[in-house]
């Protein structure tokens, strides 16, 4: 037992080292909208309010990193990864809140929904834009740059040496760019910022200013949907502007994999990849069917109903959450495939929310295996297969199995949560495209999620964002493994 306590302790003082380290990270996240200042130096005064929060985040990180890191970099189980990542989260989310407390008034909850919306690349928001300084519109599109290339991933592109791909996996990135994991992580920090850069210039180019287009750029890209107006995209109602824009919201929910392989140049390996296939027929084909189903009824010119229902489509489907036009008069068919495709969401290894392209594909697939197997002779051997990256894989059944209950378990968290929205006075319609857009990350809202709303109603969603982005088997292992660790290093 006393060998067994020690091996806990020695563990533990890595799980704390590096999450020192991502809570470095964190505060010098939130420190950094200062640098605004430059250009907008009347909102000096705000200043402490970023300043105070971060560098004490950013000194307690750095403590727990030197004192406890190893000095050589240790390999982490999924176990001890889903800890780190569950506790980094966690802290990053709950400190993130006092910017929003201080200088934006916001009372806890609001604020700690807004934190979660934003570390999550969720959207959904209950600060009023009109009102709020430029720094806390930057702010709110800094967390969701960061929250969407990953902690885990930006933690892993700065710690010396190869390290084991336990946190990277408990991020829901198991697919690596290289063989060496902390050379992948730098690689998808690369893609990341070359990105942001790219698509900044190209908002500036299309007609924004350049603090709309940074916000808009970040947010795209992280799939987050912060917008500094309350219109969203549809403020400025640019043709130019929407296409940059879908293009943005498409490589922020594309696979980091597939996106490497596009700039590489392998484009065989793109068109036969399952999640590529699978938005080529979904993409266009929901258009269409929110083109004809609404869109022509509610806006009498052509062009303008083809604008709205393509990127109406690409926005939930990335999980973006921008928007250019308002729900309420769509009809039920309109809003059926908006949760739908919410609850889908982009795909796997991106920045994006949801169930995952990759899973409803593995699932298609097992379905037509499966027919295919009973229609086969007794003693046939055959198995199903997909194409992710430049390798095929042949999928198992335990693969296949965990997908079947990580599905089945999202919409039962996603009925429950709609359940308790339609529990405080909305109807089935609103509760269950509120509620998808919080799991699926997505940020679009039809005027459930405000600053006024219950308590109980914004905890509900806030718990939603957290499990939607983490995933449900993260969260439970890392709590699981900590609730069960606690005791026998305590004693």
């Amino acid at each position: 037992m006393g060998r067994y306590k020690s091996f806990l302790r020695q563990r533990y003082r890595a799980i704390l080292g590096y999450t020192g380290l991502i809570c470095l990270i964190s505060g010098l996240v939130i420190i950094s909208p200062l640098l605004a200042l430059l250009a907008y130096p009347e909102e000096l005064p705000l200043a402490w309010g970023f300043l105070v929060p971060g560098a004490i985040l950013g000194l307690v990180g750095l403590g727990l990193w030197q004192l406890l890191a190893p000095k050589k970099a240790t390999s982490l189980t999924l176990q001890e990864g889903s800890v780190i990542v569950v506790l980094a989260w966690l802290v990053a989310i709950l400190v993130g809140t006092v910017p929003f407390m201080t200088i934006q008034g916001l009372n806890f909850t609001q604020a700690m929904f807004e934190s979660t919306s934003g570390w999550t690349t969720t959207g959904l928001s209950v600060v009023d834009v009109t009102k709020a300084s430029r720094l806390i519109l930057l702010y709110r599109s800094i967390i969701e740059l960061f929250g969407g290339a990953g902690l885990a991933i930006i933690t892993l592109s700065a710690i010396a040496g190869p390290v084991g791909s336990g946190l990277t996996s408990a991020e829901g990135r198991s697919e690596q760019l290289a063989p060496n994991v902390r050379r992948s992580a730098k690689l998808v920090l690369a893609i990341y910022t070359g990105y942001n850069i790219v698509g900044t210039i190209a908002l500036k180019l299309a007609g924004m200013g350049w603090f709309d287009a940074v916000n808009h750029a970040f947010a795209a890209l992280s799939t987050g949907g912060f917008s500094t107006h309350p219109e969203s995209i549809g403020y400025w109602d640019n043709a130019v502007l929407e296409i940059v824009t879908i293009v943005l919201m498409f490589a922020g929910g594309l696979n980091f994999v597939t996106a490497y392989l596009l700039l590489k140049g392998n484009f065989k390996s793109v068109v036969r990849n399952g999640e590529i296939r699978f938005q080529a027929l979904m993409v266009p084909l929901c258009s269409l069917v929110i083109l004809f189903g609404v869109a022509i009824g509610l806006y009498p010119q052509l062009g303008k109903a083809i604008r709205v229902s393509i990127f109406e489509t690409v926005t939930c489907f990335s999980t973006t959450g921008f928007a250019t036009v308002g729900y309420t008069e769509w009809s039920s068919i309109g809003w059926l495939m908006l949760i739908l495709m919410m609850l889908v969401g982009g795909g796997a290894g991106s920045t994006s929310g949801g169930i995952k392209q990759l899973r409803v594909y593995i699932l298609y697939r097992s379905l037509r295996w499966e027919i295919r197997r009973m229609l086969m002779p007794t003693r046939s051997v055959t198995e199903p297969s997909i194409w992710q990256g430049e390798r095929r894989h042949f999928l198992q059944d335990d693969q296949i199995r965990q997908i079947g209950i990580f599905v089945f378990l999202y919409l039962i968290l996603f009925c429950i949560g709609s359940a308790i929205v339609a529990a405080h006075g909305y109807s089935l319609q609103e509760s269950l495209f509120e509620y998808a857009s919080t799991m699926g990350t997505v940020g679009v809202s039809v005027g459930v999620t405000s600053a006024d709303a219950a308590p109980t109603l914004l905890w509900t969603q806030i718990l939603g964002m957290f499990l939607g982005r983490l995933e449900f088997f993260t969260v439970f292992v890392g709590l699981v493994r900590l609730l069960r660790d606690t005791r026998p290093i305590l004693t």
